[in-house]
């Protein structure tokens, strides 16, 4: 939203220009009107339009990972739940930007409350073209829609050519642009150009009834009216007569001379200038791209752990059948057994869980850690561990060696009076019949995965292609700009189906998403624990992110 905005606000400035600086002088009052209004509806459109031949491309051999699998928990049967979810928090901008809106609209309804009130208390006469409204004790002179407003201290020979310019203002409907600015600026306070705009747009009408004016009176009589000093109202969306800082203006565009019709070719100025807009706003950057479903995908040679098809070899597991399961195992061990409670963390009741994200690059290494925990003490202690991890060998995806993004959850869990250890998953025999994904003996058979080598691994890879493919960011969303994580958990009951469906997350608008991707999961086979069928617990985090 913020680009966007500030993407209108330089090309209004532009138009704005080149209007001021080839433009303005000119007496080409009805095709000046027409570039303002124009303009500036060009300017609200021109950043949502992207033609296809000006688009950049990202090389269709690149692979993407996904920011919904940041901080995928495939091994933990619990969501840890965000604070403070589902209240009503407001940024200091939100607020700044809100509270503007609502003292314009109310300034808005003020103005429109004085015109009534001036009409309440004035002399109405019908006429056939317009509203006369004569008001006392007062000078002025002004017309709002159909209605022409003039003070009783208006000498009566100066009606005639008064009425005369008011009426063009009515027959043109010069009231609509003026309201259709005055409206803008509800919305767009902030910005300057749209009172730079109406106020150009205001100018312009006088100069347009003038000129039409003048055509059947004695210019300088005219003149003369015009130079007198009467009262004005201080509104911003009526034509006023007398405007003070108008006159001047107004006089001298009434002496100037014709512009010669050559002078028109300066609109052809504007086609050189929207397509340098169109450029801009159609070019995009190669580093990331959006997919049609609107999630944010980083534009890298990575390959995302669960679908790459030589998986990276943690040192000890050169020799095994399923590589895959001995890595995941490694990991878990390697974490246990390097884990420390940082001390300072165990004294604060500092608890919860570290989602950590890492890369295998591709000569093994790891590299491009980043972390997200309840507190730096936890983070710091997740960023020790994963830097003791051992060089490895690389992945590789069509024969070549790639980068592999890899995420695993660190939980930090104070127990009793000082007890503490690292959990990658947790789980306790209570007799409730939930044996977490983690342990259960034989996991949930998602369909297509009934010959699998390795159950748990095809589940996790059809679980996360099920997101993926039926992934849609909802518009209301997109529109309100919210974003964030939803942390989804649902059991796989003993029958196979779907149940026990639980989300916590930003919005509910985001929840709603996330349910109705889970209500589309298919029929699986049970679990089975220790010969019995059990419900197995699952728990997945998906990310909506706005680019």
């Amino acid at each position: 939203m913020i680009r966007f905005i500030l993407e209108c606000m330089a090309f209004q400035l532009l138009f704005l220009i080149v209007y001021d600086l080839f433009l303005k002088r000119e007496t080409f009052f009805q095709w000046n009107r027409v570039y303002l209004l124009g303009t500036f509806v060009l300017s609200l459109l021109l950043p949502w339009i992207k033609i296809e031949a000006l688009k950049t491309t990202v090389s269709s051999e690149y692979f993407v990972y996904p920011e919904y699998l940041w901080g995928t928990d495939m091994s933990e049967g619990a969501v840890v739940s965000p604070e403070n979810l589902h209240s009503l928090n407001l940024s200091a901008t939100e607020i700044i930007f809100f509270g503007g809106m609502f003292i314009a609209a109310v300034l808005f309804v003020y103005k429109l409350y004085q015109i009534n009130r001036l009409k309440a208390q004035g002399e109405i006469h019908y006429f056939q073209k317009f509203t006369r409204v004569v008001v006392r004790n007062s000078a002025m002179a002004f017309s709002f829609f159909r209605s022409i407003f003039l003070g009783d201290q208006v000498l009566e020979n100066d009606h005639q050519s008064i009425i005369q310019h008011e009426l063009v203002h009515i027959e043109q409907r010069h009231s609509w642009d003026l309201l259709f600015f005055e409206l803008i600026r509800i919305i767009g306070w902030f910005n300057p150009l749209v009172y730079v705009y109406q106020n150009r747009v205001s100018e312009l009408h006088e100069f347009i009834a003038d000129a039409k004016v003048a055509k059947t009176h004695k210019a300088e009589q005219y003149q003369l009216l015009l130079s007198q000093v009467f009262q004005t109202q201080h509104i911003s969306f009526i034509n006023q007569f007398f405007k003070s800082s108008l006159i001047k203006k107004r006089i001298v565009m009434i002496q100037k001379s014709k512009s010669k019709r050559i002078w028109q070719l300066k609109y052809l100025l504007i086609i050189p200038l929207i397509l340098g807009m169109l450029v801009y706003t159609s070019c995009e950057e190669d580093s990331s791209i959006t997919d049609k479903k609107n999630v944010k995908l980083q534009s890298s040679i990575d390959v995302p752990f669960a679908v790459i098809e030589v998986v990276p070899v943690f040192p000890g597991c050169e020799g095994s059948v399923n590589p895959r399961d001995c890595f995941n195992q490694k990991i878990q061990k390697h974490i246990s057994k390097n884990f420390r409670y940082p001390e300072e963390a165990q004294e604060m009741g500092i608890q919860g869980r570290v989602n950590v994200l890492f890369t295998i690059q591709e000569d093994g290494s790891i590299g491009n850690v980043r972390l997200r925990g309840p507190d730096k003490l936890l983070e710091d202690e997740a960023a020790r561990i994963i830097s003791l991890l051992p060089q490895m060998t690389a992945g590789e995806e069509n024969g070549k060696k790639v980068r592999v993004p890899f995420a695993i959850p660190i939980t930090f869990k104070l127990e009793g009076s000082g007890e503490k250890e690292a959990q990658t998953l947790t789980y306790k025999d209570d007799g409730s019949g939930y044996v977490p994904f983690a342990v259960v003996d034989e996991v949930p058979v998602f369909p297509g995965c009934e010959e699998a080598t390795d159950p748990r691994t095809c589940f996790n890879e059809k679980i996360q292609r099920h997101i993926g493919k039926n992934f849609r960011y909802p518009e209301e969303a997109q529109e309100k700009g919210i974003q964030g994580r939803v942390n989804v958990m649902f059991t796989i009951q003993e029958d196979g189906s779907i149940g026990n469906v639980r989300l916590r997350g930003p919005d509910k608008i985001l929840e709603d998403e996330a349910a109705r991707i889970i209500s589309l999961l298919p029929h699986m086979t049970g679990g089975i624990y220790q010969g019995k069928p059990v419900s197995v617990p699952f728990s997945i985090p998906i990310t909506f992110k706005l680019q």
